[in-house]
């Protein structure tokens, strides 16, 4: 298939021999809106399959989109989430206290977007530097003031941008990480371009996460590779590149933030803490893997039988929010315009247009104020706490919320 490559070997330890162990079909790219004048034409569809390195224990997908049909129109910007903002704040906050940061030190970001995060540093005094490939997201940040290298990172660029700005003492990439295909190149990359002081700042949802609260839908094309931590000590030490700590956060379903620095440094007690705890929980064990994919299917099951439910009561419902994860559970439970009558979100980019292979219309909120439907599928269910004290007066007025994940529930 055009545009598509098969994974022939594990991407961490380069073993040939991968367990599939969930398909999830063949589905359109996660955030390929689609354009009122474009509805009639046809989308491009890709195998979702997930598979498991018995050798190292990294679950990752069965094939690879090319980025560049990915991310050179990308439907995603950081600063329409008040709560990426937020969290986006305690982090910069937290490098410059942890690491002692003088002002005028050189910040990274890898999937930099619209310079949220950079914007943060920026306002502590740091130099920053955007690099974002999609050529409708890196004009936001420099609209900023954020200087931004439009290019996809690799040892390439990684050695134009040392010889035009210097070596950064941190470098960040935040939900970019699962992205990248050839990780030995961006690593490679990452060495080359840091600092020998510096630290490279990761942040990825935790695969552990996944598994637990059968996130399902947090696997699409763009997201490559889903991370435990033990994969994650392996691969960095192929490159002479050291874990020194990690913390767990709850953003993004569950999600880890690494730091990582060249040579043997100490290394806090909480890495191995975690690596033994996901041993002991199975974690590195084929069957735990073919446990998660039943469990998919009875959520699918459930969330189906209960939508059909309403619908037979005459009940309207909606779609809360339109993040990429939303089309891997719309797609996969095949929940189109017969079920809901529109998503609403807060992107202008996907305002005025329809959610990739379920085609339901995307509006802006005004429309789900003016009439609220009686029940909102909560797509955006990472989100859930904020949103249901946002929408306190939608829920006294007799709205109800579908939370899909880790099973169906009306709130």
């Amino acid at each position: 298939m055009e545009g598509l490559i098969e994974l022939n070997q594990c991407r961490v330890c380069k073993n040939k021999e991968l367990n599939k162990f969930l398909s999830l079909g063949s589905m359109p790219l996660a955030n390929s809106f689609i354009k009122k004048e474009r509805i009639a034409s046809s989308e491009a569809y890709f195998p979702l399959d997930v598979c498991f390195c018995s050798v190292c224990g990294m679950v990752q997908l069965a094939q690879v989109v090319d980025p560049q049909i990915m991310y050179k129109d990308y439907n995603y910007t950081t600063g329409t989430s008040e709560p990426m903002k937020a969290h986006f704040n305690g982090l910069a906050t937290q490098i410059v206290k942890k690491f002692n940061l003088p002002t005028g030190s050189l910040i990274a970001d890898i999937g930099s977007n619209d310079g949220t995060l950079l914007q943060q540093f920026k306002d502590m005094n740091m130099r920053v530097l955007g690099i974002e490939p999609a050529s409708n997201v890196a004009p936001l940040a420099r609209a900023k003031g954020i200087d931004t290298v439009e290019e996809f990172f690799s040892e390439g660029p990684a050695r134009k941008i040392r010889s035009g700005w210097g070596q950064p003492m941190v470098i960040t990439a935040t939900n970019v990480f699962a992205h990248v295909n050839n990780l030995d190149d961006f690593i490679i990359g990452i060495f080359n371009l840091l600092d020998d002081r510096g630290i490279f700042v990761v942040e990825v949802p935790y695969m552990v996460e996944m598994l637990k609260k059968v996130e399902f839908d947090t696997i699409y094309h763009e997201h490559l590779s889903y991370f435990a931590l033990r994969p994650l000590v392996a691969l960095f030490k192929r490159f002479h590149m050291q874990i020194i700590d990690v913390e767990r956060l709850e953003v993004h379903g569950g999600s880890i933030r690494i730091y990582v620095s060249k040579g043997e440094k100490k290394t806090e007690a909480a890495v191995d803490s975690l690596i033994r705890s996901e041993s002991q929980s199975g974690f590195d064990r084929i069957d735990t893997y073919g446990k998660f994919a039943q469990r998919v299917n009875r959520i699918r099951d459930g969330l189906v039988t209960l939508l059909k439910s309403l619908k037979i009561q005459g009940k309207s419902i909606v779609g809360y929010g339109a993040p990429a994860k939303g089309n891997t559970l719309l797609n996969y439970c095949k929940i189109g315009t017969e079920t809901l009558d529109y998503i609403a979100d807060t992107t202008d980019f996907k305002q005025g247009c329809f959610s990739p292979g379920s085609h339901i219309p995307v509006i802006s909120f005004d429309g789900f104020y003016a009439n609220p439907p009686d029940y909102a599928l909560l797509l955006a269910w990472n989100y859930a706490d904020a949103i249901l004290n946002k929408e306190w007066s939608y829920r006294q007025s007799g709205g109800k919320f579908i939370v899909p994940i880790p099973e169906p529930k009306i709130i």
